[in-house]
């Protein structure tokens, strides 16, 4: 691989890895992203609804927060709802926070705006990267997040859920949104 290539690869880019992506874009939150949160005591009755093997869901259940947890697929996490969430049809009383697949990262948001009742939060761990696009600046202008989060570190998501051989070469950070919220986006750091 060249130099251009390696920076492709490092900065997420699909155009020239080799490697495949996970099966259904499973990629584990490293639990200390959610540990370090500063929003977490705020929280309400949470759902985790890209639930996975619960990494987030067992930092949400530690600190009374965890209310349902969902997922595609089950990966043996105890209390996984096995739903699909871009499917639901309900509202949801609490807030919503998950790290979803990137791929469908703009359903997400959309359906958990649905979602949620007036005034609840809704928080995605995604790449900075997600910022970018025009597409996504039409979304952003509809839902504006009301604080975007970054990570002052690399905090990583693990392929398939393996945290021994996964690289911290993304910087991410905490997406947040409140349903019905028109003002200006903040910008901060965490950890």
């Amino acid at each position: 691989m060249d130099g251009v290539q390696n920076v492709h690869v490092t900065m997420g880019s699909n155009k020239y890895s080799t490697h495949e992506r996970a099966k259904h874009d499973f990629y584990a939150t490293d639990p200390k992203a959610l540990e370090v949160f500063p929003l977490l005591k705020e929280l309400v009755d949470v759902w985790e609804c890209a639930v996975g093997q619960g990494h987030l869901a067992k930092v949400l259940q530690k600190n009374k927060k965890l209310a349902k947890a969902s997922d595609l697929i089950d990966r043996d996490y105890l209390n996984t709802q096995v739903l699909n969430f871009l499917e639901y049809e309900g509202k949801w009383h609490g807030d919503i926070l998950t790290n979803p697949p990137f791929k469908l990262s703009n359903q997400f948001l959309e359906k958990a705006m649905d979602t949620v009742e007036s005034g609840r939060k809704v928080c995605l761990f995604l790449p900075v990267r997600y910022l970018e696009g025009k597409a996504r600046r039409k979304l952003f202008d509809q839902y504006p997040p009301k604080i975007i989060y970054v990570s002052s570190e690399r905090l990583g998501c693990a392929k398939n859920g393996d945290f021994d051989n996964y690289p911290r070469a993304v910087a991410f950070a905490w997406f947040v949104w409140e349903k019905d919220y028109k003002g200006h986006t903040e910008l901060t750091w965490f950890n």
